[in-house]
């Protein structure tokens, strides 16, 4: 039991500085303060004095919770921002506000300390109470102006009329759209148009060459087909045109006598003699058949 309990103080200590990690809370920064309010934003009280945006940067929660906020750093601690109140959750790229009156009894939101004309420093402290997470001199202002950054949380100071507690900043800026900044990129519209020529040829060389790529695939696989089905007729065919033992037996056999001389020898010598013949041989009873008999005889005959 006490080493499993053990394992898991253990996965609680490892996990706990990743989570700490993960909520960011160097994403903090100071965005936009006010040192002279006379008519501008009221607390929940109806009362108005100095505020204190602080900005989230990221894009995950972070709990300002424990951390700290002086007017002077050699009083680091001067403030710590309670825990356990909703507002110290802070969500991703939203803010909070904090009126530095002195009047910590009205709640979380309310520092012990002030800021006027005179007194124009502010910073903000991570839990350790060393590490400076922001921190700024605000100039001399005058009565319900601020001092903001524009956009929200860059380095960009500037003095301002227009007041956002709670909100983006990027209001005192006019936004110019894509569309408009490439319209004055390319008035006459060449540059869209060769584009799009680009991107449509470009397209289509694609897809020219995924289709031959397919073609080619699809030509060799039809060729080993081929080739397959082809190799069991030519072993066949060549099954059937293999010599049968009993040729080679012949072949053998007469190539063993010749070499032992064991065949008949006959006369290298061929001679030839001419035969004289008064006739033809082939019509020997020619002659007697053409032989007129005598009338003598044939009268004797008679008689």
């Amino acid at each position: 039991m006490k080493r499993y309990l053990f394992g898991i103080a253990l996965i609680v200590a490892i996990i706990r500085p990743g989570v700490l990690q993960s909520q960011s809370i160097s994403d903090l920064r100071i965005n936009e303060v006010m040192l002279v309010n006379q008519s501008n934003y009221m607390d929940n009280y109806g009362n108005r004095s100095a505020w204190i945006e602080i900005m989230n940067l990221g894009y995950n929660k972070v709990n300002i919770a424990n951390c700290y906020l002086t007017d002077n750093l050699n009083e680091p601690k001067k403030y710590r921002i309670p825990s356990g109140d909703p507002l110290t959750l802070i969500p991703l790229r939203q803010f909070v506000v904090f009126f530095a009156d002195g009047i910590t009894q009205h709640g979380a939101s309310h520092l012990n300390f002030t800021l006027d004309s005179t007194k124009r420093f502010i910073a903000l402290i991570s839990p350790d109470a060393k590490t400076i997470l922001d921190s700024i001199t605000i100039p001399a202002l005058k009565a319900n102006t601020t001092y903001c950054r524009i956009p929200d949380g860059s380095d960009n100071w500037t003095i301002s009329e227009t007041t956002t507690p709670k909100s983006t900043n990027d209001v005192f800026t006019q936004k110019v759209s894509a569309g408009e900044k490439f319209r004055n990129f390319d008035p006459t519209g060449v540059i869209m148009a060769i584009s799009a020529m680009l991107v449509v040829f470009s397209a289509l060389l694609v897809l020219y060459r995924i289709f031959r790529t397919i073609g080619k695939i699809n030509q060799r696989a039809v060729v080993r087909k081929q080739e397959k089905a082809q190799q069991p007729k030519i072993a066949k065919n060549e099954a059937e045109t293999e010599i049968s033992g009993e040729v080679f037996a012949a072949i053998s056999t007469a190539l063993y006598m010749h070499e032992t001389e064991s065949h008949d020898r006959e006369s290298e010598i061929i001679t030839i003699q001419r035969i004289s013949r008064h006739y033809s041989p082939w019509s020997s009873k020619f002659y007697g058949l053409r032989q007129i008999p005598t009338r003598t005889v044939m009268h004797q005959q008679k008689k």
